[in-house]
Order: C-alpha cells, then sequence, then structure tokens
C-alpha cells in the first residue's frame, strides 16, 4: 500500500515539475495524472498494482469536502452580507456558460456540417 501511494504521488510530483519547469497551462496534479495514466496504459501491471489503493481512496473521496465545509462555515458572516449576490453570480454565470457552451456547439456542428442530414449520409458511406 505504502509504495503504490509513493508512485501516485511520484506521478504527482513529476507532474508538479513538468508543469512549473514548462510553464504548462494545466495544474501539476493534472499532468501527473495524464502521466499516470499513460503508464498504466503502456504497463497494465501497474494499473493492477495501483488498483486496491485507488478505489480506496475514491471510497473515502467525500473527505476532500471537509476542507471546503470549514471554510463555508469560518466565512458565515460574509455569505450572511453578500450571499445574496453571491447566488446571483453563481446562477448567471452558469446559464452564459451553458450558454456560450451551446452557441459553440452549434456553430462547430454547423461549421463541420454535422447538423447537415445529407452530409452526415455521404460521411456515413465513405
Amino acid at each position: 500500500m505504502i509504495i503504490s501511494l509513493a508512485i501516485i504521488l511520484i506521478f504527482q510530483l513529476t507532474g508538479e515539475l513538468l508543469s512549473r519547469l514548462l510553464d504548462l497551462p494545466l495544474p501539476g496534479p493534472v499532468v501527473g495524472l495524464c502521466l499516470l495514466i499513460c503508464a498504466c496504459l503502456m504497463r497494465p501491471a501497474l494499473a493492477d498494482k495501483l488498483r486496491p489503493v485507488t478505489q480506496g481512496l475514491l471510497s473515502h473521496l467525500s473527505l476532500f469536502f471537509v476542507p471546503a465545509g470549514v471554510g463555508v462555515i469560518a466565512h458565515l458572516g460574509v455569505i450572511r452580507d453578500y450571499g445574496i449576490g453571491l447566488a446571483l453570480a453563481i446562477c448567471v454565470s452558469t446559464v452564459l456558460a451553458i450558454g456560450s457552451g451551446a452557441l459553440v456547439f452549434a456553430a462547430v456542428a454547423r461549421w463541420t456540417g454535422a447538423d447537415d442530414p445529407s452530409a452526415m449520409k455521404e460521411r456515413s458511406d465513405d
């Protein structure tokens, strides 16, 4: 178990180092996770070795929300004073994000011809 956790943390550290050294726009843990996935694909035995530890971590994933809950309780005064504005900002930004995603999806579908049924039929015949 210790070795499996060390392997996971080594990949995270490697990702953090690469992210900082190469000035990547991705966080280090994401880079490390991508490296870990590639390593597991190249060596399935590694995935088998890590599986029990990763399943254990995932089964206790809710513990990672404890610090966020503590942060909310610690800032109840701010939430009480600005809660309506915060809720409104969250709702408006969510609607704008969904709407802009839908518009981009529709534009890409038009651009690639995916919304044209005849173009789809021609592609499937190829």
